[in-house]
């Protein structure tokens, strides 16, 4: 049984997947007025510099975004002035704009159409030849547009294909006709993480949880032929997240180490150029048969490698250690407990033989930001390397608890413990920082210390307790201000 849940915050997203009670997926997307991969612009040709094979194009945002300026695009005779349809590779870095690419894809679960190309091709994965046969049969090449042929088509019906086509095809003259007749430059068509995620849903029977209506609607009509899926709206003031208590799952992945059920663990690292994750045996060192016991502690770490990465939403090079193996047979079949874990991932993963040293290289394709891009950011006062919870997320967190303690056992006092890293910030905005933590009409008592993680909470029942805490107290004026 697999359980989806959508919860919409100020400017967010958050999308989990569980399957059979494991968090296997954490997905979020951000509302925001830069160009986001894999998003179609309209734009114009500023300025083509042949001295560094580049073109930058107006798309109607503050900054101009980038071209290569290839052969193919020489041949084409591109000019300055001339209106053109783009596609977003990668998102504006500090000075730099948008890079952005000439091909356009327009993406379907089975089929992904490239305008500007020609063919008709097959998603290697799909080594069936009867199968490959039998799906270049019913896709016919079409003048001007390519068509690929994704990994998910070898289990759709010929009506399935022709119908997707057919809607690509609407897209693709839709954006055309924007190109030739708008005088507007600007987005064509959004890259939304929560409409894609739902389009290229597996068939399988799935519960659906929404906090917001509208979302629930928009969604419901993307899956209103997908009868195996049921849609719930859920309608409390605490959070979704952390009512089925995901919240506490994903703070887990702050974390560095991960323990495996047969008492090993793996440790996930970032460094400037990589993730490294290293396998340990831990505490695994029953039975006599060493190389057995290497062996379990490995497999069980291969397939939790593969949940991390996914849940994390690691990209680049991903280099593994695992622990020596003694017996040559046993590599592949870590590398196929590796792969099968990775099996149902959209992130282009490759995944390369076993080097000299022992080490496994994984690659996975950029899409979107890490889990710690959205729950961490620097630390403002050590201006070091060193990363805190964001303080959006912390506020959350404290939201939650005085929402469950105040419904629950209708307790208006609270004493809140918090790291000092956060005190200036805080103390510069406290009217924000209660009101966002739904203390306004609340007795907060606030302190700031070193050496916890996060913050810490305590309900105030008794008066001897709100006596000990009360030189902490939010004074109302402070409220106000």
């Amino acid at each position: 049984m697999r359980e989806v849940f959508v919860e919409s915050r100020e400017k967010q997203i958050r999308v989990a997947v569980k399957q059979n009670g494991e968090l296997v997926q954490c997905i979020v997307e951000e509302e925001t007025s830069k160009p986001q991969i894999g998003e179609i612009y309209k734009g114009r040709i500023k300025n083509i510099v042949p001295a560094i094979n580049s073109i930058f194009i107006d798309i109607g945002l503050e900054k101009e975004a980038y071209m290569y300026y290839s052969d193919e695009l020489k041949r084409m005779n591109i000019k300055k002035g001339q209106d053109i349809l783009i596609e977003v590779l990668k998102e504006p870095l500090g000075d730099k704009g948008a890079k952005v690419s000439h091909k356009i894809s327009i993406a379907g679960k089975n089929l992904v159409l490239i305008m500007g190309d020609e063919g008709v091709s097959v998603s290697k994965r799909i080594e069936d030849v009867m199968e490959r046969q039998r799906l270049t049969t019913i896709i016919k090449p079409i003048k001007d547009v390519g068509i690929i042929l994704r990994t998910e088509s070898v289990k759709a019906t010929e009506e399935e294909l022709l119908k997707e086509l057919a809607s690509l095809l609407e897209k693709k003259d839709t954006m055309e006709r924007k190109l030739r007749y708008s005088t507007n430059l600007g987005k064509l068509q959004s890259n939304t993480t929560l409409k894609k995620f739902f389009e290229e849903m597996e068939n399988e029977k799935t519960k659906v949880f929404f906090d917001n209506e509208e979302y629930l609607n928009n969604i419901s009509e993307i899956l209103k032929d997908k009868e195996h899926i049921q849609l719930s709206l859920y309608g409390e003031k605490r959070s979704l997240f952390d009512f089925y208590g995901i919240e506490k799952e994903i703070l887990k992945l702050r974390h560095k180490k991960v323990n495996l059920p047969c008492g090993g663990y793996i440790i996930i690292d970032k460094t400037e150029a990589m993730y490294v994750i290293d396998v340990n045996s831990g505490k695994n060192i029953k039975g006599r048969d060493f190389s057995k016991t290497i062996f379990q502690t490995n497999l069980e770490a291969a397939r939790e490698c593969g949940r991390q990465i996914k849940l994390r939403n690691l990209s680049g090079i991903i280099l593994i250690d695992f622990i020596d193996l003694r017996e040559e047979y046993q590599k592949p079949k870590i590398i196929e407990e590796l792969r099968k874990s990775l099996k149902e991932d959209k992130g282009n993963v490759k995944i390369y033989p076993f080097t000299e040293l022992g080490l496994i290289q994984v690659s996975r394709k950029r899409k979107g930001k890490s889990i710690y891009e959205y729950l961490e950011e620097p630390c403002k006062v050590c201006k070091s390397n060193g990363f805190l919870l964001k303080r959006s997320y912390i506020e959350n967190l404290i939201r939650n608890e005085i929402i469950k303690c105040s419904r629950e056992n209708s307790i208006k006092d609270f004493y809140i413990e918090i790291d000092k890293n956060y005190e200036q910030d805080i103390t510069g905005d406290l009217f924000n920082f209660i009101k966002n933590i739904e203390g306004l009409d609340k007795e907060i008592y606030l302190n700031f210390a070193y050496d916890i993680e996060g913050y810490k909470i305590e309900p105030l029942i008794f008066s001897n307790q709100k006596d000990n805490y009360q030189h902490y107290k939010i004074k109302t004026i402070e409220k106000v201000w």
